[in-house]
């Protein structure tokens, strides 16, 4: 029997769209997923043809989703560093900083990217976690004289080896003067920005943060009008390089059960600054005592996995669990199926062999060095 039924996918007005929405429907975008309570483009077709044009050209994300919380008055300096334990004291206008915040056990509540605007004006770019409400939260009873909000901001993702000249292209030269990790304030067309040397994909790339979301569908049409000719595609972050470049996915390869040192992140960490921040005594006490398990790369045994893992794969030694693979995927560029995960500390050594019960069966797998490729994080920072 032949069903006459049509599958429709329908999207509710209890999780937000971003202002890239419409953009992303019409450029053919075939599947989405909720982030901070939107909805985020995660398919425009092959994820390996994605894969290939970031790596080899450039594509344009819908990454509204990192929703930025705000923060401003008098001890807005002083209440950010409140949060996290990496080190703000040099921190300049104009500059981002990868942080962490951290509760008052040490684990990890959230890793944006911090963005300063000015002495007192910051942006915390968020993963996926109601860091706007613990921030308002911790206000209540911090005593500081601060103003919390979410602002009108977007960002999109322009990220790959030709995405410094399709920017050039775009907004002028000027372009090539962001350094890495720096941002300018900018007008484009009338449309208020931010532009950033920073991207979730391991390669070279900017974000754009549109200040006024009634400009979205204009601003996206004409990146890819200028963009496209000069081998723009449009594609949505790519879980092949992510994990090839060992980029932390909140939730998924990490929570608030976790804390930076076994996540490999101790630099981040200042146990000695004169600062204080929620959950200096909890990591001095973790950092004293050290870690039980630790997050390392693996490679999978077996054929290439037909598609990443939708859920944490359990890891044995023997009879015995030692840990998860979070997450995993076939990297078509070094042809081997690449993981991360958290493994108790004895069995952390490069060349350690464990089996991973996985969703395909149960396979071989080695502890290797991450990230897997471009480990000095070259092709971002040049």
């Amino acid at each position: 029997m032949t069903s006459n039924h049509t599958t429709q996918a329908e999207f509710g007005c209890q999780i937000r769209k971003s202002p890239y929405f419409a953009s992303t429907q019409r450029w053919g975008c075939v599947g989405y997923s909720v982030y901070n309570h939107m909805y985020i483009p995660r398919s425009f077709g092959d994820p390996q043809a994605n894969f290939w044009n970031l790596v080899n050209e450039a594509i344009l994300c819908d990454v509204a989703v990192e929703r930025q919380v705000e923060i401003t008055g008098p001890d807005a300096a002083k209440f950010v560093q409140l949060l996290t334990p990496r080190n703000l004291s040099k921190c300049k206008v104009g500059q981002c900083k990868y942080v962490f915040i951290t509760s008052a056990e040490g684990g990890i509540l959230n890793d944006p990217v911090l963005l300063r605007l000015g002495e007192n004006h910051f942006w915390l770019s968020l993963a996926d976690s109601d860091i706007l409400l613990w921030a308002k939260g911790v206000q209540i009873h911090s005593g500081l004289d601060v103003t919390i909000r979410e602002p009108d901001v977007s960002p999109l993702q322009l990220q790959g080896p030709k995405s410094r000249d399709i920017m050039c292209a775009i907004f002028g030269d000027w372009i090539k003067d962001i350094r890495y990790y720096r941002f300018v304030e900018h007008e484009f067309e009338g449309i208020p920005l931010v532009i950033s040397r920073t991207g979730w994909s391991s390669e070279l790339g900017y974000e754009i943060f549109l200040r006024d979301g009634t400009q979205g569908e204009t601003l996206w049409e004409r990146i890819m009008e200028i963009g496209g000719p000069m081998g723009l595609h449009v594609g949505h972050t790519s879980t092949i390089r992510r994990i090839e470049g060992g980029m932390l996915s909140y939730v998924t390869d990490m929570n608030v059960e976790n804390n930076p040192f076994e996540m490999g992140w101790g630099r981040l960490v200042d146990l000695n600054m004169e600062a204080d921040y929620i959950g200096k005594a909890a990591l001095q006490k973790i950092h004293a005592e050290g870690v039980s398990q630790l997050f390392v790369g693996v490679e999978i045994s077996g054929d290439p996995l037909p598609h990443p893992n939708g859920m944490h794969w359990p890891v044995y030694v023997g009879e015995t669990q030692i840990g998860k693979i979070t997450s995993a995927v076939y990297s078509p560029r070094l042809k081997k199926n690449i993981g991360l995960a958290h493994l108790q500390i004895d069995h952390t050594a490069l060349g350690t062999s464990v089996t991973a019960h996985t969703s395909f069966g149960e396979l071989p797998a080695t502890v290797v060095q991450m990230p897997f490729y471009d480990p000095e994080k070259k092709l971002a920072s040049q």
